[in-house]
């Protein structure tokens, strides 16, 4: 009686001491965040200490030059850089989540590559559209990356929406719209082009407010339902079958995550441009410390994510002091040798 009573009693506090390391873990991410943020809003043309910065972010003093600095432009890039950090590492999660595909990201399935396309045709078509530039470009983008999404969803249902035809159909998207794009660029004026190159690059230099509120709002939006997900997304990992099992619908779900992908990409490259293989590292660093259970990795990919971007945007202001290095160029350097890293570590699972 005490040996059956003692077993449940045991597995329990497993569970609690698992879910306390989690827990613990995400909180470091979350500290070394604001420990980022600080050193992100500090770095810059003119130097400013941390403790300085720290004062004017919580009020604790005065200084009308620190506080201009702070406020009117580092703080709007610290906070586009966290929020697209977290969004970009969030999707990458769920798109490796449904498609069992240890290299998949929106960046290297397409996705990205269809916002970046619309953003650059509102820049191209100008003064030509009804809206402002501030809106019609995430508006585009939102469209073309959930063409990306619907294009790879297309294809392959029509051999079932297996993980493997899902993958390749984001392969095929990449090409399509890097083509689109190409031709766009050939096509455009001088002044166009200039924009579309520079945007290409990925910079967080023109951050505003409003921007940033948009890009909050969208995760607003979507959290509720990546949170009612959760389950059947941890449930997906055990394969499409033993999901079935459970009472998830494989389809339906990956449709359903494929449109938040569609959304969260779009608004994430329309104000930043196409920044690269931060969805790709973030959620493969927080596999590491927190397992598969998506109630946390899906929080800790955003975490690593806005870390990542934080970490870049410092970088990117490092390199060359007194110039501003492309921050989508500082993300590739580091996400292409972890990218080649994992096909090594994956190779049996591809051949």
């Amino acid at each position: 009686m005490n040996r059956s009573a003692a077993a449940p009693s045991g597995v329990a506090a497993a569970y609690r001491a698992r879910a306390a390391r989690r827990l613990a873990g995400l909180g470091f991410a979350a500290l070394g965040l604001a420990v980022a943020a600080l050193l992100d809003m500090a770095t810059g043309p003119a130097f400013l200490s941390p403790s300085a910065v720290a004062r004017s972010v919580l009020r604790l003093a005065e200084d009308r030059t620190i506080d201009a600095i702070v406020w009117s432009i580092r703080l709007p890039i610290a906070a586009i850089a966290i929020l697209v950090g977290a969004t970009l590492g969030l999707t990458g999660a769920i798109m490796q989540t449904i498609l069992a595909n240890p290299l998949a990201s929106s960046y290297t399935l397409g996705v990205s590559a269809g916002a970046g396309f619309g953003a650059a045709l509102v820049i191209v078509m100008g003064a030509a559209l009804p809206l402002p530039e501030l809106y019609a470009v995430p508006i585009a983008a939102f469209v073309f990356a959930g063409l990306a999404c619907a294009g790879v969803y297309g294809v392959g249902a029509l051999r079932g929406a297996t993980p493997e035809m899902l993958a390749l159909a984001g392969i095929a998207m990449l090409f399509l719209f890097q083509a689109l794009l190409s031709l766009l660029q050939f096509m455009a004026s001088p002044e166009a082009l200039q924009q579309i190159v520079f945007w290409l690059f990925g910079s967080l230099q023109r951050a505003t407010w409003t921007k940033a509120g948009l890009i909050l709002a969208t995760l607003a939006v979507a959290a509720p339902f990546l949170a009612r997900d959760c389950w059947r997304l941890t449930a997906l990992k055990l394969g499409d079958e033993r999901a079935a099992s459970l009472g998830v619908d494989p389809r339906r779900l990956r449709l359903r995550a494929l449109a938040l992908v569609a959304l969260l990409t779009g608004v994430a490259v329309a104000f930043v441009g196409a920044i690269g293989f931060v969805g790709l590292v973030a959620p493969h660093v927080a596999r590491m410390f927190l397992g598969e259970d998506q109630r946390y990795l899906l929080v800790g990919s955003a975490l690593v994510g806005a870390l990542t971007l934080s970490l870049a945007s410092v970088a990117s202001k490092s390199i060359s002091p007194g110039a501003l290095f492309p921050i989508g160029i500082v993300t590739a350097m580091i996400g292409v040798p972890f990218f080649i890293w994992l096909i090594l570590r994956s190779r049996r699972s591809f051949w």
